[in-house]
Formats: C-alpha cells, structure tokens, sequence
C-alpha cells in the first residue's frame, strides 16, 4: 500500500496521460518512486477522441506506475484539464457578532458560504482559492489568519469542473479498483507551482500550449481570475508540415525540431529529414512559412481569450509560455511575442534534470496533492 507521506497523481494530458508516485524531498523537491507514461489518442474541444482508449491508458500509467513504486494505489490525485473546467471569482462576506480573531475555520466558511454552485446541473467546484481577503478596514491582505476583525471578506476564485468529465473517470477509476480520488485543477496547480507569491500578487499571464489544447490564464494571489481554453497546440503545427509537404508525422515532428524560426530563409535554404534509406532535404523557407502560419493562428486565438478578459492587464506584465507546443521551437517565444504585442518568457519546473516546460503541469499537480495530503495528515493528527 502507498505510505502516508506518498500520494499518486494523475496527468490527463492532450498526447499522454502521466502517473506518478512521489513524496516530497529536500528543498521542497520531489521524492519519485514510480511513473507511469502512456500516449494515447487525447482531446479536443472537451471530448475524448476515443473513451475506451482513456480507459486502456490510464490503467496501463497506474500499472507502469504500481510496478515501478512497488506499491498498490488505492487513492488518486487527479487533474482536470482545462477544457474541462471553468473559473467563477466573486465576492464573499461573513459578519462576526464581534470582533475577534479570523481563524482558519472563518475562512473554511467564507469559502462555503461563497460556494452558490453545489447545485449546480452540469459542473462541480473541484478548487476554491482566494485571490485576496478583506478585513473590516476594507485592506487587501493575503493571510488573515489571527488578525481582529468584525468581518472577513475576499475576492474567492472558484474552479468548475464538467459532471461528465468527472462521472466518466469515476466510472474508469471504479473499473480498475481505485477506491478513492480527489480532483485538482491542472491549471491552477500550475500556476501555483510556477510563480512564487510576488509574481502572483501583481498579476502573472500565463499560456500553456500543449500538444493538442492551450489554456490562457490571469493568476493573482492563490487562484485563478480567469482561463480560457482553446483546441490547437503544437501538435498541429507537426500535422500542417505533414499534410503540406506530404510526409509522415514522425519525420514533421522531426523537421519542426530543426524549424528556426528566427532565421530568414531563402530558396537555397533547406533542412533535412530522415527518409527510408536517405535524407530528403525540405525547403526551409516554405517550412518556417507552414509553422509561422500556424504560430499566427494560436497568437490569434490567444489574443482572442485575452479580449474577453474582464480585468485590465497592464502591458508591462509578460506572458510567460509552458507546455511542449511552442516552448522548444527555436526562434519561436521572439516571433510569438511579436505577434501578441508582449513580452514572452518560458517558465519550467526549478527542478534538477526536470525542468523542462512539458512537466509544468504534472509537477504542479504533485505538488499541489502533496500540499492536500500534508494538510489532511496534519488534521488527522492534530498537528
């Protein structure tokens, strides 16, 4: 059986689904003891291509990942995607019949008494997190806790999760004999996990551009203010070069690798993919212009998002960029960032030998689940 310290994680990702068994180490890293990676047919639009196939992966990813851990996992953290969930802010206020000091259960109540949405037809609040706290001399403050006040008060961000989504991966977890699971947001696990305190207090823009989906998101504080989700991803530009040069994935995934964007090319210029017995040089001038156009179409769709973001993001603040779509492609943050009108900086895991714009999403997962799990052991034991 998995130890009380460990937790298991599930990563639904758009190209693969990722189990890890972990605790936590020294300076706030991570303990691995097991992994699980399976690729799989994915999502888009918040539908599976082939549910049988979610299924087959996600027991294969536990299995790998049980095998490798020596372990049995009876419990799972998962993430939810973020084509699959929505952000509601709003808010909140408790009155105290006098003044006294804000405990930690004041705050488990503004959270509940914000919560207007356990009834809700066709989504379930998986995260609630505060972007800030208010007191009753109306101050924003971070951490109330043990300050007096005659009320609390906060702007509370509350993440949704589809019921669909949610029934059909219980419905898979009851199959394979998982006996319980708790559900995070991938998005804001990320987005906790990527920027410390003082970048979220001021705002952090953030874009993670996977493989067949992208997610758009305004942190501030602990939460989410906004997220917008969009079906294209780095996996589209490797289908373009397939479809217009007429080659195989593996060799557009290959030549998207060798793509500078930076560079101007001219018709003498060419790169060189990997044929059956040789290597056919493809003209790199008309493969910048493929993967540029498909670069064009994200940034359109990412200023898309960002136009129907009610709150006012100051153009000094940057976009940071993670996930594998368009991290690694050379010359591709400069021209992207000239696209958007924005500064862009890529963000990854502060982690030895991980830290790497692909993991972004599956180590903000674990540590958000070793966070949940640390408090639920400090419950339980009175600490």
């Amino acid at each position: 059986m998995i130890k009380k310290k460990e937790v298991a994680v599930l990563d639904i990702g758009s190209y693969k689904i990722t189990v890890i068994v972990a605790e936590r180490g020294i300076n706030n890293t991570f303990n691995i003891k097991g992994t699980g990676e399976v690729e799989y047919t994915g999502f888009s639009d918040g539908q599976f291509f082939e549910p049988n196939d979610v299924k087959n992966a996600i027991a294969l990813a536990i299995a790998n990942a049980e095998t490798s851990a020596h372990i049995k996992i009876s419990h799972l953290y998962i993430g939810v995607p973020g084509e699959f969930t929505s952000v509601i802010c709003r808010e909140c206020n408790i009155n105290f019949p006098k003044r006294k000091k804000v405990l930690e259960q004041d705050i488990n109540q503004l959270f509940y008494v914000g919560n207007i949405y356990r009834k809700h037809p066709t989504h379930t609040v998986i995260n609630n997190t505060p972007i800030y706290f208010t007191l009753d001399d109306s101050r924003k403050i971070i951490d109330p806790v043990g300050m007096a006040s005659s009320r609390l008060g906060g702007y509370i961000s509350y993440v949704l999760a589809e019921n669909n989504f949610l029934d059909f991966i219980e419905g898979i977890l009851e199959e394979l004999g998982i006996k319980s699971a708790e559900y995070i947001s991938s998005c804001l696990a990320e987005s906790m996990y990527l920027f410390d305190a003082e970048i979220r207090d001021r705002y952090a823009l953030l874009l993670d551009c996977g493989y067949l989906t992208s997610s758009v998101m305004l942190i501030r504080g602990d939460g989410l203010l906004f997220l917008k989700t969009f079906s294209i991803g780095g996996g589209h530009i490797m289908g373009d070069l397939a479809e217009c040069l007429r080659i195989s994935i593996s060799q557009a995934e290959n030549l998207k690798r060798k793509v500078v964007l930076s560079i101007d090319a001219t018709d003498s210029d060419y790169y060189e993919v990997a044929g059956k017995d040789y290597l056919m040089p493809i003209s790199a001038k008309t493969a910048n212009e493929i993967v540029k156009a498909r670069v064009d179409h994200i940034a359109s769709m990412v200023l898309k998002c960002l136009n129907k973001c009610e709150y006012e993001i100051p153009d000094y603040i940057p976009m940071y960029l993670t996930g594998g779509g368009l991290s690694y492609m050379r010359g591709a943050r400069d021209y992207f960032s000239k696209k958007i009108g924005r500064r862009v900086e890529i963000v990854s895991p502060t982690l030895p030998n991980l830290n790497r714009p692909h993991f972004s999403s599956t180590f903000g997962l674990l540590d958000m689940a070793l966070d949940e799990n640390q408090n639920n052991l400090s419950t339980l034991f009175g600490h």
